[in-house]
């Protein structure tokens, strides 16, 4: 199942770190797209020599692509689902414009109100990112 982003997770621009989901298997896992432009809002203020993804919104884009999994479990019911928390995560490598990321995540558990899920970025078939991540489900 592949979903239209904004008709699935909340966020919008400058906060839509995703481009778009690529495959959702509702509650299992969903994979995400996003191409990194030199033009996204997050660089402006940086050495234009030295622009590099800010690692809180690399997680972010991994929450963002759990999110979806959850939601397009309970499609049209009135849900929100939040990123809870951060378990552990591993950056191998930096993220800069030009690069085109696959994300994925796998939801380990989801049960009553809280879902725990791994994470992994990938660029050029090669992991720039892993992460266990917590999420918070409010009914």
């Amino acid at each position: 199942m592949i979903t239209e982003l904004d008709n699935l997770i909340p966020q919008r621009y400058p906060f839509e770190f995703i481009d778009k989901f690529v495959r959702i298997e509702a509650g299992v896992r969903a994979s995400a797209v996003k191409l990194i432009s030199i033009n996204e809002w997050f660089f402006s203020q940086n050495d234009k020599n030295n622009l590099i993804v800010p690692r809180p919104f690399v997680i972010e884009m991994m929450a963002q692509t759990g999110v979806g999994a959850i939601l397009s479990l309970h499609e049209g019911e009135e849900l929100n689902v939040f990123f809870g928390g951060i378990r552990k995560a591993i950056y191998f490598e930096d993220i800069v414009p030009g690069d085109i990321l696959n994300i994925t995540v796998e939801m380990k558990k989801v049960k009553g109100k809280m879902g725990l899920g791994n994470g992994i970025i990938l660029k050029n078939n090669v992991v720039v990112c892993k992460a266990d991540l917590i999420f918070v489900i409010e009914r």
